[in-house]
């Protein structure tokens, strides 16, 4: 029966997608798939998933300690704080923060975390702001 919730709750989120999706306001400037086809692609893809799950639910599903649940929403409330703090504290300080917590969390030790979050955070600003000349978010040390 869990299955099934799970699966109801995923097809509720992939309805929400979509309608949210479709309300995007399409520029005159837009190509010609335009800015709905990639959500829409994903909410149907969510979708398809939820039903399979409904459909076929697993006979006695093996769920998660609630400490591995405690992980799942710290690792979201990072994102979310991601997110806020990205305008004041820049692309390059937000997302090494960010990637430093997430890898520790995936089993690097700390020390290892800290490099490989602020490696990670460099070379996307280096793909993206260097090579792609893409703006991102300044931080309070102007880059």
């Amino acid at each position: 029966m869990s299955d099934r919730i799970f699966g109801l709750v995923g097809l509720l989120l992939a309805l929400g997608y979509a309608w949210a999706a479709l309300t995007i306001e399409e520029s005159f400037l837009s190509d010609a798939v335009g800015p709905k086809a990639f959500p829409l692609i994903i909410a149907t893809v969510l979708g398809l998933a939820s039903l399979a799950i409904i459909a076929k639910p697993d006979a006695a599903p093996h769920w998660p300690s609630f400490m591995r649940f405690l992980e799942v929403g710290t690792a979201i409330a990072v994102m979310i704080l991601y997110a806020i703090l990205l305008p004041e504290l820049g692309f390059l300080i937000a997302t090494a923060l960010a990637a430093t917590y997430l890898t520790w969390r995936l089993g690097s030790a700390p020390i290892s975390s800290v490099v490989s979050g602020c490696a990670t955070s460099a070379g996307i600003y280096a793909v993206f702001h260097l090579v792609l000349g893409l703006s991102l978010a300044k931080g309070p040390l102007g880059f």
